[in-house]
């Protein structure tokens, strides 16, 4: 029986493939205990970049002023919007439940409504193709009609082209991922964190 001959690098190839299928396995074995710590390290990030944006007076009063914004995110989904951390921490969870779709369309509608005229065509293209036709990268989740019309406005697009399918986007999240996104860890663990770096 004929054997099977290897040069020495052929060998080594095949070891270094082995070795990254198998890296590669643990590796998305991983990935959902590895999420957990990467959102922690996120939030660890977002603390200064919370403070940075609090009045600089005295430390503590930073902090403060911290935690009463991650407070507020629980007034209601347009508050939580309306911060920039908010919207970094909000994104970070919609990944953990592979629907960060509909974030980013919502923040590509607002930067969409603040585009000059000029612009709308190719913008409305963008937004269309990426988020809306039915075989979108990130397809978000509206219903025929809605999907039909908003295509029909998206090829003479104005200001408030995609205003409707925002407006059902935004209702889902309000709905549906806010609410799991107050009662989160990563929600309840950045608040807790803040609220114990005021009270020493």
């Amino acid at each position: 029986m004929p054997g099977f001959f290897f040069s020495h690098s052929n060998m080594t190839e095949l070891n270094e493939k082995e070795d990254c299928k198998l890296a590669e396995g643990k590796i998305h074995k991983k990935k959902q205990k590895a999420f957990g710590a990467d959102l922690k390290n996120y939030l660890r990030c977002m603390v200064p970049h919370i403070e940075s944006a609090g009045i600089k007076t005295s430390n503590s009063r930073n902090v403060m002023l911290s935690a009463e914004e991650v407070i507020q995110w629980s007034q209601s989904l347009e508050k939580l919007l309306a911060s920039q951390s908010g919207q970094g921490v909000f994104r970070e969870f919609l990944k953990s439940e592979f629907s960060e779709e509909n974030i980013e369309f919502w923040l590509a509608c607002e930067d969409y409504k603040k585009t000059k005229s000029d612009h709308l065509h190719g913008k409305a293209e963008r937004i269309y193709e990426e988020f809306v036709q039915t075989d979108a990268i990130k397809q978000i989740n509206i219903d025929y009609q809605m999907r039909e019309a908003t295509a029909k406005r998206a090829q003479d697009p104005t200001h408030t082209s995609f205003d409707e399918a925002q407006k059902t986007v935004y209702i889902l999240m309000e709905r549906d991922s806010y609410p799991r996104f107050l009662k989160s860890k990563a929600y309840l663990n950045l608040l807790n964190q803040l609220q114990t770096s005021t009270s020493k």
